[in-house]
């Protein structure tokens, strides 16, 4: 084939290639017996008298001198003519014809591929979890056993049905589990996937809505036939309300696309008898604005809450999460969880890290409870601004209010202990004082609460108390003093102007519930709210002012204490209290030379105070 296309590139025995001239003289001297001459090239092949070959390249066109020498001293001379291929002589034509050929051929296969994909559009996303890759199981989920065992009923329904079957019981179609974020709503998910012995498809209520209408219809349509083909399957949905907001909601209308798959969503879920084997579990942190028809029985058939993790699910949790790193053997996780009331899964998850991180920055070999305090001060209140400058003025201003919420929280007989106090900014804060909770609460009393008003204005109350003056640095803490007091008022029945009535929050007109206003009582019930919320905070306020000037010594001396530490513990501040107790107020030198350094810092914090 080569030689059809390509003759004059093949290689050729012609022997040794000498100059022309040298030729010339070898044809004088009768040493040359025959040649060849191509025409087209010039080149000359020939043999001498001792049978040796050689090669030259003369002339294209030969002078009448050499062909008269050629004539008279050698023996064969032979014109030669090579014929060209007819393929290596339509090349040229041949190769834009391929080059538009393979144009073409490459459009229609990009074509096709465009084509494909839009013909696929309508195919559900949803990933395949076998029996052969777990991954996650329920041994990475630590705490929330009743949370296991509502959804080991359902694993234990799929893997033996017959033993429900006999007693007649009917396994729920739907599991809703509603939670904060951050609680392992979608890690509970995965460890069933790890635990079932069905197939477990995954998808998220994002992956339903595309650009094109009736797409999302189409995905839920092949969801559901993929694990009907599949037998027994577990389909699972995070972030349901992405696609099962109430419909008709909003000012605007609905969203037809997104109604339209809630639509057949619906209809699917309805399609499917309990025998079939196939159990939906879906995952939000928004159930308030799921459509009812969702929400029916025969739909979602229970509802799973994921709440935040009490004390020993923290420490369950800490425990998982410290797997794989080196920590120091007297670190105590039963501390460190009861500093991290409110906190999620995914909270203690960045805590622990943030330990571990600081750990690394400091040199040490191991995570230490100093590594968790510090942690967690960095996760509660930010980053530490110790190379702000503050005047000697504003120092002080911000020693005694912290030093006034400190005296409040000490002194207050149901305020949750006093953890710590420091004048060190820490993110938009240039001073904190914390309290750390002995134990979990779920209900809180009316004087639980307006101690905790108390404690809040104790800043803004201690600054007018020593320099008649008040300043900007307790705009935080009235915030959430307002906040308090008008939940106490307007939903907790704390009022007895106002009565036991509930009239709640404002109302999201977005939700298309309620368009024309926004709260559901009178104005004249709204001046009358705003009326009690004033004076519960000026009856708090009138109690700090009494708390502080009682013990206007041990503030004086708690003030002193953080001018000159920075930082002091709670049980410091009750040591100074304790000390203005028994003794009358001495001079500035004497109470400041009286001070012991502060103890080191134990774990955890319930609450930030101050600004």
């Amino acid at each position: 084939m080569i030689s059809m296309f390509l003759p004059g590139l093949l290689a050729s025995d012609n022997g040794e290639s000498v100059d022309y001239k040298k030729f010339r003289s070898d044809v004088s001297a009768g040493d040359v017996t025959e040649i060849k001459i191509n025409n087209d090239n010039g080149k000359i092949t020939g043999e001498l008298n001792n049978g040796t070959k050689f090669n030259t390249a003369g002339p294209i066109e030969l002078p009448p001198t050499d062909l008269k020498l050629f004539d008279e001293n050698i023996d064969s001379v032979e014109f030669n003519t090579p014929e060209t291929s007819f393929l290596v002589g339509m090349l040229p034509f041949l190769l834009p014809v391929g080059l538009l050929i393979l144009f073409f051929w490459w459009m229609q296969r990009r074509a096709q591929g465009q084509m494909g994909g839009i013909m696929s559009i309508g195919r559900s996303k949803a990933k395949t979890y076998s029996t052969e890759q777990p991954g996650t199981t329920f041994d990475d989920v630590a705490g929330y056993v009743g949370v296991k065992q509502e959804v080991t009923e359902v694993i234990d329904f799929l893997k033996n049905p017959d033993k429900f079957g006999e007693i007649g019981a009917r396994i729920p179609k739907g599991i809703l589990l509603v939670g904060p974020p951050g609680t392992g709503k979608t890690l509970i998910a995965r460890a069933v996937a790890g635990e079932a012995g069905v197939p477990f498809l995954s998808v998220t209520g994002s992956d339903f809505m595309e650009m094109f209408v009736g797409v999302g219809a189409s995905r839920v349509r092949d969801l559901f036939e993929s694990a009907r083909k599949m037998g027994r399957a577990i389909i699972f949905v995070d972030e349901i309300d992405s696609i099962g907001r109430k419909r008709g909601a909003g000012l605007g209308g609905g969203h037809d696309e997104r109604e339209q798959t809630l639509n057949q969503m619906l209809a699917e879920m309805d399609g499917f008898e309990p025998t079939e084997g196939i159990v939906m579990i879906a995952a939000t942190n928004r159930p308030d604005i799921l459509d009812e028809a969702l929400m029916r029985p025969g739909r979602f058939d229970r509802q799973v809450i994921v709440p935040l993790p009490e004390l020993s699910d923290r420490i369950e949790i800490l425990k998982v999460h410290l797997k794989g790193k080196r920590t120091d053997g007297e670190l105590d996780l039963r501390t460190v969880a009861r500093g991290t009331p409110g906190m999620s899964g995914a909270d203690l998850a960045n805590l622990v890290n943030e330990a571990a991180l600081h750990a690394v920055r400091a040199g040490d070999d191991a995570i230490t409870m100093n590594h968790i305090d510090e942690a967690r001060d960095r996760v509660l209140m930010g980053q530490k601004r110790e190379s702000m400058v503050l005047s000697d003025e504003e120092k002080e201003s911000i020693a005694y209010h912290e030093a006034g919420h400190a005296i409040c929280a000490a002194v207050l007989p149901t305020a949750d202990p006093l953890h710590k106090v420091t004048i060190i900014p820490s993110g938009m804060a240039l001073g904190v004082t914390m309290q750390l909770p002995e134990e979990e609460r779920h209900i809180y009393r009316q004087d639980y609460l307006e101690d905790s008003l108390v404690v809040r204005m104790g800043g803004q109350t201690a600054e007018q108390l020593v320099f008649n003056v008040i300043s900007t640095g307790a705009s935080n803490d009235l915030v959430g003093a307002t906040e308090l007091a008008r939940k106490m008022v307007r939903e907790w029945g704390m009022s007895k102007r106002v009565g036991p009535m509930a009239w709640g929050s404002q109302t999201q007109v977005f939700l298309g519930e309620d368009l024309m206003h926004g709260r559901d009582y009178s104005d004249v019930t709204a001046h009358l709210i705003d009326e009690e919320v004033e004076s519960i905070l000026r009856a708090q306020q009138s109690r700090c002012h009494e708390v502080l000037t009682e013990n206007r010594h041990a503030l004086d001396l708690v003030a002193r204490a953080l001018l000159e530490h920075e930082t002091i513990s709670g049980d410091e501040v009750t040591r100074l209290i304790q000390l203005a107790m028994q003794t009358e107020p001495p001079d500035e030198t004497l109470a400041a030379s009286s001070l012991a350094p502060p103890p080191p810092d134990v774990a955890g914090a319930q609450r930030q105070s101050g600004d």
